[in-house]
């Protein structure tokens, strides 16, 4: 695994003939943020614009897997532009160097993925928010399981592919051994994660 942003360029002989996935941490917008939480979000998609052109260079992006995504086409990007402009800026970028976004998600198994996250957070009783937890669980490792499947099945040989995914559900992905995996890291992401920190710190 490579992680780029302690490294300046990938070695481009190193990884010819693999299959490659640049992997970003999905950083969102927040209703009614402060303008040091815009200025850190803005900076950080920046940064992992100029990272992946410095990574391309082991292999151009030929597939986008983005997660929350289970539409095609412009039906796909106009619902990434409502919930994150920032990022489906940065797909759409690719798409017109010659990527391709692909459906991630099942929307059968997405919409009670959300509809279980979403009871978890409203439920008062330890009972209930174990047996709730079940089926969130249940549930997960199912969608995981197809978010794998689609990355498997969609990446060829010798192609490099996309990954926009909340850095700790990617986390729990394990991928195939013959996939390079490069975890994208500017300097900005230790901000963003620096200032929940301290958010939650005066929240307690």
């Amino acid at each position: 695994m490579v992680e780029l942003g302690r490294i300046e360029r990938p070695d481009a002989e190193t990884f010819a003939g693999k299959r490659k996935l640049y992997c970003v941490a999905n950083i969102y917008p927040i209703a009614e943020a402060p303008d040091d939480y815009k200025d850190l979000l803005n900076k950080y998609w920046d940064e992992v614009a100029l990272h992946l052109e410095k990574l391309e260079i082991a292999g151009k992006i030929k597939k986008i897997f983005c997660e929350m995504v289970y539409l095609e086409g412009n039906e796909a990007l106009d619902a990434l532009s409502r919930l994150n402009e920032k990022a489906s800026i940065t797909i759409k970028k690719k798409i017109e160097e010659g990527g391709t976004l692909l459906p991630l998600e099942s929307k059968e198994i997405f919409g009670p993925y959300i509809d279980w996250a979403n009871c978890l957070k409203v439920v008062l009783t330890n009972e209930v928010f174990s047996k709730i937890y079940e089926f969130f669980s249940e549930i997960s490792e199912k969608r995981l399981e197809h978010i794998l499947n689609v990355i498997d099945s969609n990446l060829k040989e010798d192609e490099a592919g996309l990954l926009i995914m909340k850095d700790e559900e990617r986390a729990r992905l394990q991928f195939p051994k013959d996939i390079e995996i490069f975890l994208v890291t500017p300097p900005s992401y230790d901000n963003i994660i620096r200032w929940f920190r301290e958010k939650w710190k005066e929240i307690a």
